[in-house]
């Protein structure tokens, strides 16, 4: 192979820093390479990510493999004594040109691989400006990186430092240069984006920022948001959520679970009863709206009656989206000291969890063929196309990259299907777009 590659795993913020680590790679002028951005949520992304490691020595035997992300700044060792990797870097300095122009000097053995600092003592997240993410469609901006908070079963604080956030007009400017290039649609991203502006001067929230790039940036159709910690969620949001058509009607919730004793011995912030009263009043302000989750299953203590719980808040809450995470222990962290259940016992839970979630979904998708509306649809590479509240949708000869109105025809198992009404007349402007 010739020039770089990025392989991605895990979260939305890592797809947008994967493209700043291409970007920053290429411009050190690094030639066949293959960057691995790893994720560290639980003990399964590590293993995926070693597979994927090997997967990529075996099919580019000459080509140089840098692994980073969240996986290498937690267990910088793990991938350092692995023959494959030739070096290892930390979250910091991924997207620094001069990190990879310093790549040639790194020694062979497995500590000379690695250069890893102490993510903790980093305190700003500088703004990455990038003009495009290929293969995407829509643009991942972050706004945020880091977690003050110690959720009991989590490592990612050790892998992102403290809570930090970009300043607001860098975020801005970025949106708006990313308009510029033809992209309609911007989902602002963050490791907890619900924390976003507290180390800024004058402390602005998430709802000033996302209410401010609407303002500033006229001409972006849409603004989502990734996942949101709802407790912390603001006056300005709830009131973007109830006014702007352009905010849309779509929001990830950092759940976790559906009972309360769990969520204490988590560390969570909020309760069963925070969760389902904040998507009923949402759906108050603003019916229709959709809401996703992550869950887990099979956490330390967990009793049939407590996950119960969990699979009863899936409809109390109106989930549509769900992600389920089979709780595995990570080391050094609270929860992987407290009683464990059975592996088999939690693969099971997190089966019937994923089960309940399938339901949900099919039940959200008759509703919506049911009531064939019209939808303003973005058109993704794959050809598929996602309604206002994120729901996929089939149409024929859907412009690809572009907006158009769909008329809902119908569902299959997994999206709707619909007609193509009207296509927007923009297009992308960027060239350098791989199908997805």
């Amino acid at each position: 192979m010739s020039g770089v590659r990025v392989l991605t795993l895990g979260c939305r913020l890592n797809t947008y820093e994967s493209e700043t680590m291409r970007k920053a790679a290429e411009t050190a002028g690094l030639n066949n390479a293959i960057l691995v951005n790893t994720c560290a949520v639980t003990a399964d992304a590590v293993r995926q990510a070693r597979q994927t490691i090997r997967r990529a020595r075996r099919d580019n035997p000459n080509a140089r493999i840098v692994v980073s992300g969240c996986a290498a700044q937690t267990e910088p060792e793990t991938f350092a004594a692995m023959d494959e990797v030739d070096a290892v870097i930390g979250n910091d300095d991924k997207a620094r040109v001069s990190t990879y122009q310093k790549l040639p000097d790194f020694g062979v053995s497995e500590t000379e691989k690695i250069r890893v600092n102490d993510i903790m003592s980093v305190r700003e997240t500088a703004p990455q400006m990038i003009e495009a993410i290929a293969g995407q469609a829509r643009a991942f901006v972050q706004v945020q990186n880091g977690c003050d908070h110690r959720c009991t079963f989590c490592v990612i604080p050790f892998g992102r430092g403290n809570s930090r956030s970009v300043p607001m007009g860098a975020v801005v400017e970025q949106i708006a240069k990313l308009v510029d290039n033809g992209y309609q649609e911007a989902v602002i991203t963050g490791v907890d984006a619900t924390s976003y502006g507290a180390d800024l001067p004058g402390s602005p929230t998430l709802g000033t920022l996302a209410a401010t790039i609407l303002r500033q940036v006229p001409d972006l159709k849409r603004l989502r948001l990734s996942s949101i910690d709802s407790i912390e969620v603001d006056d300005a949001l709830m009131d973007l959520i109830a006014t702007e058509p352009r905010f849309m009607p779509h929001l990830h919730l950092s759940l976790q679970h559906g009972d309360d004793l769990i969520l204490k011995r988590m560390k969570r912030r909020h309760g069963r009863a925070d969760a389902i009263e904040f998507c009923r009043k949402v759906r108050d302000l603003r019916p229709g709206f959709a809401f996703g989750a992550d869950l887990i299953a099979g956490f330390p203590t967990e009793t049939d009656e407590m996950f119960a719980r969990s699979l009863d808040i899936v409809e109390e809450c109106g989930l549509t989206f769900l992600h389920v995470f089979p709780y595995s222990p990570r080391a050094g962290t609270p929860a992987s000291r407290m009683p464990q259940l059975d592996r088999r016992l939690i693969k099971e839970r997190a089966a019937r969890l994923r089960d309940r979630g399938e339901q949900a979904y099919d039940a959200h998708l008759s509703a919506m063929a049911a009531a064939g509306e019209t939808h303003s649809v973005l058109v993704e590479f794959s050809g598929t196309a996602r309604t206002e509240n994120f729901t996929p949708v089939v149409a024929p000869d859907a412009p690809r990259g572009q907006m158009a109105l769909v008329r809902v025809n119908g569902r299959t198992a997994d999206h709707l299907t619909g007609d193509v009404l009207a296509a927007a007349t923009q297009q992308m402007q960027t060239a350098d777009f791989a199908a997805g």
